[in-house]
């Protein structure tokens, strides 16, 4: 028994190395290519463009969460299935928590499959909070652009608005100070 568990924990170990050391390097890359994209020297995209990258971001990030299941998928074929559709159905069902139970794990590693649902978890609260990151870039950037390029009239240019904003805060500093 203690023979299996310590193979079951390092084998656990091994694939949860593996899954974030992919995780990192899917981000890493994406961080790179979303910073093209998102330069300080691009403005506005637009909506469509905006979209596009949106759509082309979360199938990338797909693909990163495809090739971890794989991963699993690839561990459980070698050493729990004798075919490649249990093994990668099994590890999808763990991974996503759905967990349906028609397909189960010899005794032996029967612990992976709740450790691979946690590594799941993570990975794809990693993916979204990312996700969240660059959409609010991309909100921030559209409001900004309108912001810096119209005054509450539609006159001002952004260097006389960034005048304008700063006379204001200059007159209540101001009456802050009176008061």
């Amino acid at each position: 028994m203690p023979m299996t568990f310590a193979r079951q924990a390092s084998a656990a170990a091994i694939l949860v190395m593996l899954t974030l050391s992919l995780q990192c390097a899917g981000m890493a890359a994406l961080i790179a290519w979303i910073g093209t994209s998102l330069a300080p020297d691009v403005h506005r995209l637009g909506p469509l463009r905006s979209a596009a990258l949106i759509v082309r971001f979360m199938t990338a990030i797909i693909v990163l969460h495809v090739f971890e299941i794989l991963l699993w998928a690839g561990f459980y074929r070698w050493r729990c299935f004798s075919l490649s559709e249990p093994a990668f159905y099994f590890s999808a069902a763990s991974y996503a928590t759905v967990g349906y139970g028609d397909v189960v794990l010899p005794q032996m590693w029967r612990t992976l499959g709740p450790v691979e649902s946690i590594i799941g978890v993570l990975m794809c609260g990693l993916s979204t909070s990312f996700l969240f990151a660059v959409v609010t870039r991309l909100v921030e950037r559209e409001v900004g652009s309108q912001a810096n390029s119209r005054s509450p009239n539609g006159t001002y240019s952004r260097g006389r608005r960034f005048k304008h904003e700063r006379a204001q805060q200059a007159r209540k500093a101001e009456f802050n100070s009176r008061t």
